[in-house]
């Protein structure tokens, strides 16, 4: 091999040749410098994007700091050149192995012409070959063979390249070759060695090793691990025997020659199957195979080049050259993807990262050179491209990891330094005016800055910052005052950008407005964005300190302008102040709650500054209210919304106003709780005034509209509307105590009102509107009753003029077609609550129209049952199946005695006999008083006879009503009704003379059927009458016997012995029963009139002799 080298075999213990490891400016260490790290680009413009071009490069020389100049750009692209055409070792993975491929990238990355590249390619191709170097740093050795009496060994290792062998491997011959010692194969001044390890099995050296070549094709490397042999007497070797493994080993060390070192084993390989950089463990083989498994031995490789031929090898350090490089490939890579209009994601492309990768190893750059210069190169490119900060925490972590402050020279820490104050000073920059440098509507921007406060971060926890930038103040501080600073500028640019370019109150007050509104909203941005960030990396407060500084700033301008306006106050400033005082209220909110505070805000009490412009607030607020109302009646048509909504436009509008008013006060929520009541009392009062205004100016456009209208319909039509309409606004004002929080304020004011004041005031307003609105609804209501109630009482009138031979079924029709098609009509127009009260009035005036017909019909049973037809269908009409009335609401007293009413007047005479007769026995139950007498009889039916067996026993304190003091009673016994037992005569007892306590004791049976026992109104009438000789005997009482409770009735067992009953002994009414003057109404049936005559000649009787008894 070329150039000079010293050989040296005398002793094992002698190397040449090597460099141990580390040493300064150089490390052992040989893992590739990571280039690709995926990241997001912030897609903001910044910086200008610096493009290392042909044209850039011209305009002059900035030094190693800065841009190349011509001469440099032409002396970096032969270097590059240069580095991919003396490529040797097998490629990494992902990396290009096409020369080509490379040589193509390198021309588009510098810019150069196809003929100014094919010159220079061929001028570099012409350049002498540099000398190929091995670099192999011998690690360390694990598990080896033991061959000393002791069990351990003395290791050492032999190494060297053997040149122009071939292949090794294959034939037996190639496999002893491969097998060979290094003593054997390597010519001596060639061969190296470490340093001996004694007695371990383990041995460390850490020792690295350069070895030249020639041809890597034809050149393998190799190395030998011996045991170091020394000459010990047996003594000696006797004394460290441990084992019978020991005692072999003496024997056999007797038979060898005295000083001769043992073989542990070998390593063999091609250098054409390294790559660049290789760091594995390694088996050591035998040169037998006796012990095969000898050990492994870890080993450290790196193809490197000396003495190269280019220019910039040649007069500038390896680690300048190479930071130009990545200087000027990082700046083709982000220059072709804004051509693309892409982000760069910080990933180098597999081109330049196999170039970067080739020109550190080939040149020896060790890691921390490599991470230094990838520092040195980003953090300049940061601050000129568009460039993801995250990639610079790699190389921080990497200069970190491996600082030594003694491996780099002046210039070099000069150089490190320097980039950490620009970084620095930089990044503060960014930090002063990051509200327009990281703006929100980009949507990384959150991501980008946490990116760069952690990158400060991280550089500023470096050793190397401490040391090289010790006077630096702390990071927080730094950015603290940076966030102060560019807070106060902010806000002067927002100012400047809001002035105005007519001079006046009036637009300085919007001006300030929109300046107030922004700072808000940055505020808001603060809060929930920037603060998370900044305390997150560096426990700054970012929200409170930007707030401190803006208030501050707002306060003094709001005051002065509010000063400037004056007092009274017009209507459009005040529109102005109110809009500028919701703002600055929504600011101070921001703010610390004030049992956080220490201290007074310039901003509290800040609503003392606008109580001058309060009554125009309140009076525009009413002004706006009453054209919105105004306008929207004027533009109402009066139609329903639709079928769910039933009111009109104007009712949605009004809503909307009031909702208008409430969120007004709500925007308002006047701080001094006194003030604060009178306000909203003003409010209240707005309101309730609006509402009657409406109601006034609804009636009046609903008249208007109505003018000249010959449907009816249509007028009905529209009086639904403004009934609607009118429910509607009572809701909404219903709503106002809610609206306008009435209760929180009630808290507020707390004693500072009277006892009383808040429900005299605001609860009395509220309800005096509540009544006129309910008073306007009623009137609205009835009058469209009054225009239904002629159409029912007409319908109603036309029942009875119905021929009689029409059902009463299909007399009711043309009534019920009409209430459903107006009902119907009524419940599409109205709303629920007015339906209902419309229907309760048509129930009750349906009701009066049925009781005066019914009075009228009295003596016609047809007429009468039309007529309780009538009531039925109406019933169910406005009950609608639980959809209209409820029951209760139905159930009036009015009804039910109609009801009762038209029952009995629909009723057939014997009907009527028959419920004559039912409500007999119903007084017969209720009687208990015998001031008349009673009877006792004992009554049975017989089932299988069809005998009614009746025994009537006696008879006790009876009226004595003959002159003497006495009576002739005899009982007269009549089964009822009698066209119920037609067949059936009277029976008659015994007459008993003077006798007020007879005793009968007389039997009478009577053959009748159970049912006919068993109907409604069947009974047994006992007589007691007073037998006079001359004239018609006298009245003593009746009893009532219902037959249905005789015993043998109803599936009831005959009794052995039927019991006795005693009845009390009643009068007919006197005065006339209502069934009988029912009966006495129809004259020409002449069975009604025979049975009144005889219940009218009974009374008669008692009534004679109630006058005579003086009762």
């Amino acid at each position: 091999m070329p150039g000079p080298r010293q050989h040296s075999r005398s002793s094992p213990h002698r190397t040449t040749s090597r460099v141990r490891s580390p040493s300064p400016g150089r490390t052992s260490e040989s893992q590739p410098l990571p280039l690709r790290t995926p990241l997001p680009v912030p897609a903001w413009g910044r910086r200008e994007v610096w493009v290392l071009g042909m044209a850039e490069g011209r305009r002059g020389s900035r030094g190693s700091r800065g841009v190349p100049t011509v001469s440099q750009r032409d002396l970096l692209y032969e270097e590059a050149l240069y580095t991919v055409l003396h490529r040797v070792g097998h490629p990494e993975p992902n990396h290009v192995i096409q020369a080509s491929e490379l040589l193509q990238y390198l021309q588009e990355a510098f810019q150069v012409p196809p003929e100014e590249h094919q010159q220079i390619l061929q001028r570099v191709k012409e350049l002498e070959k540099p000398i190929f170097c091995l670099k192999a740093t011998v690690k360390q050795a694990k598990g080896i063979l033991g061959k000393d009496v002791s069990g351990f060994s003395d290791p050492y290792c032999l190494l060297g390249i053997e040149q122009g062998t071939g292949m090794p491997g294959g034939s037996p011959g190639a496999r002893r070759r491969q097998k060979a010692v290094v003593r054997h194969t390597i010519p001596e001044e060639q061969t190296h060695h470490t340093r001996v390890i004694n007695q371990t099995l383990n041995p460390v050296w850490e020792e690295t090793f350069i070895l030249e070549f020639n041809d890597i094709a034809n050149a393998s490397f190799h190395l030998d691990m011996w045991d170091l042999d020394t000459v010990e007497s047996v003594r000696q070797k006797l004394g460290e025997l441990t084992d019978l493994h020991g005692l072999r080993r003496i024997f056999k060390e007797a038979r060898k020659d005295k000083g001769q070192d043992d073989f542990l084993g070998n390593v063999v390989l091609r250098l054409q199957d390294l790559h660049c950089r290789e760091d594995q463990w390694y088996p050591l083989e035998p040169c037998t195979e006796t012990y095969p498994d000898r050990g492994q031995c870890h080993l450290q490789f790196q193809l490197i080049h000396k003495k190269r031929a280019t220019v910039a090898s040649r007069s500038q350090p390896s680690y300048t050259v190479h930071l130009h490089l990545l200087q000027q490939l990082v700046s083709h890579e982000v220059t072709q993807h804004q051509e693309g209009s892409t982000s760069w994601d910080a990933s180098l492309s597999p081109q330049a990262a196999t170039i970067l990768f080739l020109h550190a190893t080939q040149k020896d750059i060790s890691d921390f050179h490599q991470s230094m210069a990838q520092w040195l190169a980003y953090s300049r490119l940061y601050q000129s491209l568009e460039f993801p900060s995250s990639c610079l925490l790699h190389p921080i972590t990497s200069m970190e990891y491996q600082w030594v402050q003694g491996r780099l020279k002046a210039e070099q820490l000069e150089e490190l330094a320097a980039s950490f104050t620009s970084l620095l000073a930089y990044g503060l920059s960014l930090i002063r005016k990051f509200r327009s440098v990281f703006p929100l509507s980009v949507a990384d921007s959150p991501v980008r800055l946490q990116s760069l406060l952690r990158v400060l971060v991280q550089m500023c926890k470096m050793k190397a910052f401490r040391e090289l930038c010790p006077d630096s103040a702390p990071l927080p501080q730094l950015v603290t005052e940076a966030l102060r600073t560019g807070t106060i500028e902010w806000f002067h640019l927002k100012q400047q950008h809001h002035q105005p370019m007519v001079q006046g109150v009036l637009e300085a007050g919007k001006a300030l407005l929109n300046l107030v509104q922004d700072i808000t909203g940055d505020l808001h941005q603060c809060q929930r964005t920037w603060n998370k960030i900044f305390h997150n990396v560096l426990k700054i407060d970012f929200f409170p300190l930007a707030f401190l500084e803006l208030q501050w700033l707002v306060a003094k301008r709001v005051q002065d302008h509010t000063v400037a306006v004056g007092s009274p106050v017009s209507p459009q400033m005040g529109e102005s102040l109110f809009q500028l005082y919701v703002s600055l209220k929504e600011l101070y909110q921001l703010g610390p709650d004030p049992s956080d505070r220490e201290g007074v805000l310039p901003l509290d009490g800040f609503h003392r500054w606008f109580q001058p412009a309060i009554p125009s607030w309140l009076q525009k607020t009413y002004s706006v209210a009453l054209e919105r109302v105004q306008r929207a009646v004027q533009m109402d048509k009066l139609v329903p919304l639709g079928e769910l909504t039933k009111h009109s436009t104007s009712a949605v509008d009004l809503s909307t106003c009031f909702a208008q008013i409430s969120h007004t006060a709500r925007q308002l929520d006047w701080p001094d709780p006194e003030e604060a009541f009178m306000i909203t009392v003003k409010f209240v009062e707005d309101t309730c005034r609006l509402a009657l205004v409406y109601c006034s100016l609804i009636k009046a456009r609903a008249r208007e509209l109505s003018e000249g209208q010959k449907d009816q319909g249509q007028a009905a039509n529209m009086l639904c509307v403004v009934v609607n309409d009118m429910e509607q606004l009572r809701l909404v004002i219903g709503k106002l105590p809610t609206q306008l929080a009435w209760e929180a304020l009630e808290q507020r004011v707390g004693a500072g009102l009277e006892q009383g004041q808040l429900q005299n005031t605001l609860h009395a307003q509220l309800q005096s509107a509540l009544a006129g609105l309910d008073h306007e609804i009623r009137t609205g209501v009835c009058t469209l009753a009054e225009q239904l109630e002629a159409g029912i009482a007409k319908q109603i009138q036309k029942l009875v003029g119905v021929r009689d031979s029409v059902l009463p079924e299909d007399a009711i029709l043309p009534l019920m077609r009409f209430l459903e098609a107006e009902l119907c009509y009524m419940n599409t127009n109205l709303v629920q609550e007015n339906f209902s009260s419309l229907l309760t009035l048509l129930w009750t005036h349906s009701l009066t129209i049925l009781v005066e017909v019914a009075a009228s019909q009295r003596n016609s049973p047809l007429a009468s049952n039309r007529l309780k037809v009538a009531l039925q269908g109406l019933y169910a009409c406005f009950h609608a199946r639980g959809c209209g009335l409820p029951q209760e609401a139905l159930h009036t007293a009015t009804f039910q005695a109609l009801q009762r009413d038209l029952e009995l007047q629909a009723a057939s005479t014997r009907e009527l006999i028959q419920e004559y007769f039912c409500s007999r026995i119903q007084q017969q139950a209720e009687t208990t008083s015998e001031e008349l007498g009673a009877v006792t009889v004992k009554a049975s039916y017989r089932a299988s006879e069809q005998k009614l067996r009746v025994e009537l026993l006696s008879a006790s304190n009876l009226l004595p009503l003959d002159s003497n003091g006495s009576s002739d009673p005899f009982v007269q016994l009549t089964l009822e009704p009698r066209h119920q037992f037609p067949e059936l005569a009277p029976r008659e007892t015994q007459k008993h003379k003077k006798d007020l306590h007879p005793l009968f004791d007389e039997t009478f049976e009577f053959l009748v059927p159970a049912e006919t026992c068993t109907k409604d109104g069947a009974c047994l009438l006992l007589t007691v009458l007073d037998h006079d000789t001359l004239g018609a005997d006298d009245l003593e009482g009746e009893a009532f016997l219902p037959l249905r409770a005789v015993p043998g009735l109803r599936g009831c067992e005959e009794a052995a012995e039927a019991p006795q009953t005693r009845l009390p002994l009643t009068y007919p009414t006197h005065n006339g029963h209502s069934i009988l003057q029912l009966l006495e109404g129809r004259k020409g049936d002449r069975e009604a009139q025979a049975f009144v005559k005889l219940r009218r000649q009974r009374a008669k009787q008692a009534s004679q002799h109630a006058l005579r008894a003086g009762r």
